[in-house]
């Protein structure tokens, strides 16, 4: 089938969501709805905080700014439709709404894993290298760097994206998830996939094995450097404020390796769907509290930015 040439009788495609059960949609409705206002809260709070703080204007607080807000695109690209699907009582989705949902998922969860990485790499200069930190770490590079993941996130979307348009799909429109992911469609779709997953085994690898190699090397250098420091409270304080990075990184890696790695099955979509759950909607819940509550600076900022509010308010 020659690219540009290709016709779909599919319109619009029918999003099963998470439960087919009448009478389970209000407990959905409810719990998603509370999972998305704490994302929403949480997320937005770090970032004012941040922003409004001068003593947080530092590359770390720059990254978890931008991490942040990361994080509150990518709930936002997939929890909202499903809302609206369960109180409407309407499933379905357009072909062209289909594309976008999964050209913006890609796009936010690439961004992230990014994210993840060059805050890693900032870790990496403070502790191994403290002396060249502020030459290193200058503002100029903070945003190159932040740039950079930008553009190299939305290639991985724009291709996948650009590769599923191409694709025909004939008859099957019945998607076994509660939001439009790249996998599924794929497994739809009536014509040739392999160029399609050819670029997801190469992208796929990249975020799932290469960049977790980098992330692994750089906090094995920190963790040689966090060694050799002499006192104890000197040590403790080191690694305290690596932990909640590596919090992070692990609560997105063990949900996100469900889908790749958990092997396939008859119950793999409900699996896939689980796993979807933790990283798309969970883990962008949780990051505020674990960038938080451990860190004094943070907390401070917080209760900083509530006063301004409640006496700025009538």
């Amino acid at each position: 089938m020659k690219p540009g040439n290709h016709t779909f009788n599919v319109s619009e495609f029918l999003l099963l969501g998470l439960s087919e059960q009448q009478e389970q949609q209000p407990l959905l409705f409810g719990i998603f709805l509370s999972v998305y206002l704490v994302t929403v809260v949480g997320n937005t709070a770090i970032s004012l905080a941040i922003g409004s703080d001068s003593q947080l204007h530092t590359p770390m607080y720059f990254f978890l700014a931008s991490f942040s807000l990361t994080d509150l695109d990518l709930s936002s690209t997939t929890v909202p439709r499903m809302l609206v699907s369960i109180q409407a009582h309407r499933r379905t989705i357009t072909y062209a709404g289909c594309l976008s949902q999964v050209y913006f998922f890609l796009w936010f969860i690439g961004l992230d894993v990014l994210l993840l990485v060059v805050m890693a790499y900032d870790w990496l200069v403070a502790i191994c290298y403290p002396l060249y930190y502020s030459l290193v770490m200058s503002p100029r590079c903070c945003i190159l760097l932040v740039v950079m993941s930008l553009i190299l996130s939305q290639a991985y979307s724009l291709t996948h994206t650009i590769l599923l348009a191409q694709l025909s799909f004939c008859t099957d429109n019945i998607i076994p998830h509660f939001f439009c992911e790249l996998l599924p469609l794929l497994k739809l779709s009536c014509s040739d996939t392999y160029a399609n997953r050819c670029v997801l085994t190469y992208w796929g690898g990249a975020l799932t094995v290469w960049i977790p190699l980098l992330i692994i090397i750089s906090y094995a250098r920190i963790a040689a450097a966090i060694v050799r420091i002499p006192s104890a409270s000197g040590k403790w304080k080191a690694f305290s404020t690596c932990s909640s990075h590596l919090s992070a990184i692990c609560l997105f890696y063990v949900s996100a390796i469900g889908v790749f790695f958990i092997p396939s099955s008859a119950d793999s979509a409900s699996k896939d769907r689980i796993a979807a759950v933790m990283y798309a909607v969970v883990t962008p819940m949780l990051n505020p509290f674990i960038y938080s509550l451990r860190n004094k600076d943070m907390k401070n900022a917080l209760g900083r930015l509530l006063s301004r509010r409640t006496l700025e308010s009538p």
